[in-house]
């Protein structure tokens, strides 16, 4: 940022794990970028207590709490842009109400159809359109980034595997978040989104067509916790994509073959961080093994803020590419695709288009 910008002001919108735990620890590593100056959560105790994590390098930092505090940050013209981290069922809802008050937003899981035509429709009233961006998608993961310029070293793709074997069991602080239990779709929609996400980004090309059986084996989680698909991608390569939530051995991994090579992302721990393992076997059956540990969140937000100065320079800039609203539609389109399928015992359902405008 040049010197003499003053650094755009944002609030975060939500006082739970993640917003604790992730997005707080992951400001204070851009704190030369933007301001935190608000948390909001339903409760007062709940926002103080957030307020207090962040005072470290957002001393004046203003907790809001309830209907009045909401109002106080969409009334606020010193904040440019707000980061909505709360449950599905709400989440899209409010952050329509931000963006129609010509705030920036980034915020996580989407409804695809109806949110979609909502903000398509916003009426020119701002300077600029508020941009609505994508958070907790993987495609600022360095290791998809670069698995997908490999993808053209390994020549035609011939099938493709996306294995998912999860661990939401008792000991994981989201087992028992109500939302996650009442969100059509469970943990299935709620974490597939994110491995959909890299699986489209790694192979550059639209999942078209699905055929999928569900199943709800461990009752302990709600329903369904199983899903086998098969997928086919527009330019006629197949795949599997297989999730369990709560697996035993917890294992993930996204593997391309192709006719002059393989690349595969497995998930995994080197030297103590956590992260993905990159390897790319080539035409000789040479294998390079790369790690990349995480901070997509990092990358997600620092491209955020860019997009918002850029916004204010020139009037006529969309959310970065891979965090565009319509790629987190396309996301959901592919799980709520192979739900469809399995309601109908594994018929073949198209995938839902979204273009960008």
């Amino acid at each position: 940022m040049a010197a003499g910008d003053e650094l755009p002001r944002i609030a975060v919108v939500g006082a739970g794990i993640f917003a604790r735990t992730q997005y707080i620890p992951r400001l204070r590593e851009i704190a030369h970028l933007v301001l935190l100056k608000t948390i909001w959560s339903r409760t007062k105790e709940s926002a103080e207590a957030a307020a207090e994590l962040a005072r470290d390098f957002a001393p004046e930092i203003q907790p809001r709490w309830g209907d009045a505090g909401l109002e106080e940050i969409m009334g606020d013209a010193s904040i440019s842009a707000v980061a909505v981290v709360l449950a599905g069922q709400v989440q899209v809802e409010l952050s329509l109400k931000m963006l129609k008050a010509g705030k920036h937003v980034i915020q996580a899981t989407m409804e695809a159809e109806t949110a979609l035509s909502v903000y398509n429709s916003f009426p020119n009233q701002f300077p600029y359109k508020p941009i609505w961006a994508l958070a907790e998608n993987y495609r600022f993961e360095p290791a998809f980034v670069e698995s997908r310029k490999l993808m053209s070293d390994i020549g035609d793709m011939m099938n493709i595997q996306v294995i998912v074997e999860g661990s939401m069991n008792s000991s994981n602080p989201y087992f028992n978040s109500s939302w996650r239990r009442n969100f059509v779709g469970g943990f299935i929609l709620d974490m597939g989104v994110h491995f959909i996400a890299g699986l489209r980004m790694m192979v550059g090309s639209e999942i078209a067509t699905v055929s999928s059986i569900s199943r709800h084996v461990d009752k302990a989680l709600p329903p369904p916790d199983n899903i086998c698909s098969l997928f086919q991608l527009e330019n006629g390569c197949a795949g599997v994509f297989v999730f369990a939530v709560s697996s035993r051995s917890p294992k993930i991994l996204w593997r391309v073959d192709g006719t002059k090579g393989t690349v595969q992302i497995e998930r995994g721990i080197a030297s103590g961080k956590h992260g993905y393992q990159v390897l790319f076997t080539n035409e000789n059956g040479q294998c390079q093994t790369t790690f990349y540990p995480f901070c997509g969140v990092n990358e997600e937000l620092k491209a955020f803020v860019h997009d918002i100065v850029q916004a204010k320079k020139d009037g006529d800039h969309k959310a970065e590419s891979r965090s565009s609203y319509v790629e987190g539609a396309r996301d959901v389109a592919v799980l709520e695709a192979m739900l469809e399928s399995s309601a109908k015992q594994g018929a073949t359902v198209q995938v839902k288009k979204f273009l960008h405008p």
